[in-house]
């Protein structure tokens, strides 16, 4: 065993150090799997059929059995599938809620589809780190946007319009005579189909950046049948300055975006002196040291910010570069402030990932 000169090495630590790094090669590999489950509709499959076995899961989803088999017995292993013996697994009903029910705020495996996609980020990584620019969302390709799509999604089909909008002050009465509305940092435009039908008498604009993003908003938009969104590239047609706007959304971007100060401050001008701006970003804490003792979430989400928001974020010249934890609550106020805004409450929509602050002019 090699080690520093004159340096104490304690074994059972080393033991300890390299058995925490294999659990983590080992968290790489289940979640391969889990991208699988999830790919091939195992997890669906699963879900409310009691106990199966291997062959009966191969007859319903028509894959070989052998290569089943094996899936099955890893996910026994990583506890997330059911082993109730004699070759039966089941996809307990609480676990279906995360893996494989898509309508349910908890459901967290379509997160998992960008997983090939993002990991092949790490080629193009070592050259960020030289010159100290991102990747955009764009160049992060089309699996990395859906990725972020299923995995935000069933919160703004569950719990946007009936628990978040009731919840802001007034909001609701203006949305629902008609209001002006607009979603910056759109994405794929989940958010803004589930306003768009649930008020129809109001217009909605979607903005963003991201032709992958766009393009796909444009197909959900169609397939939902909603006529009053209209979506906008803000790189070339950028927020109206005309303080036309009752209600401004920006969910889970900020912290993404090279410039946010510079689109606090035009939120500022489109939105009306008495409108209503709604931030969702990632819970965080204020400091690296808390997050460290306080945030069971701080090893994914430092990783994650390097695979995608804080390469986003750094994706230009000049950008801020805030990363995936560099929007909390302290932040979220000061940067309003100086945007212009006055008031700053913050709102709990029982989200463990996500923060949530009504803002005003």
């Amino acid at each position: 065993m090699m080690a520093t000169a004159n340096a104490k090495v304690d074994p059972e630590e080393v033991k300890k150090v390299a058995e925490h790094v294999f659990g983590m090669l080992g968290g790489a590999f289940v979640s391969a799997m889990i991208y699988l489950g999830d790919r091939m509709g195992l997890y669906q499959a699963l879900n409310g059929a009691g106990p199966m076995t291997s062959e009966e899961l191969a007859r319903k989803t028509r894959l070989h059995e052998r290569w089943i088999r094996e899936w099955l017995m890893g996910q026994t292993a990583a506890d997330l599938i059911s082993y109730q013996g004699e070759g039966r697994f089941e996809l307990t009903t609480e676990a279906a809620m995360v893996l494989a029910n898509e309508n349910c705020p908890m459901f967290l495996a379509g997160g998992f589809c960008a997983l090939p996609q993002q990991m092949a980020v790490l080629e193009r990584l070592p050259q960020a780190f030289k010159s100290g620019i991102g990747l955009t969302y764009d160049e992060l390709g089309p699996e990395v946007n859906r990725g972020v799509e299923r995995l935000l999604a069933p919160w703004f089909r569950t719990q946007l319009v009936p628990v978040a909008l009731p919840k802001l002050d007034g909001v609701v009465d203006k949305l629902g005579a008609g209001a002006k509305v607009a979603d910056i940092g759109c994405g794929s435009g989940v958010a803004l189909i589930e306003m768009a039908k649930a008020y129809p008498r109001s217009m909605f604009d979607g903005y963003d950046i991201a032709k992958i993003a766009l393009a796909r908003a444009t197909e959900n938009a169609a397939r939902a049948g909603v006529r009053n969104i209209t979506l906008h590239d803000a790189s070339v047609e950028p927020l109206p300055a005309d303080g036309s706007f009752d209600l401004i959304t920006t969910f889970d971007c900020l912290h993404d975006m090279t410039r946010p100060d510079l689109v606090m401050r035009a939120i500022r001008k489109v939105i009306k002196p008495d409108g209503t701006w709604l931030i969702a970003d990632v819970h965080g804490q204020p400091t690296f040291e808390q997050n460290l003792t306080d945030n069971p979430l701080a090893p994914f989400m430092y990783g994650i910010s390097v695979l995608c928001c804080m390469s986003s974020a750094l994706s230009e010249p000049g950008g801020l570069g805030l990363g995936t934890l560099g929007f909390p609550e302290p932040v979220a106020r000061k940067m309003t402030a100086e945007a212009g805004f006055t008031r700053f409450v913050t709102r709990d929509f029982d989200n463990p990932i996500n923060a949530y602050y009504e803002v005003r002019p």
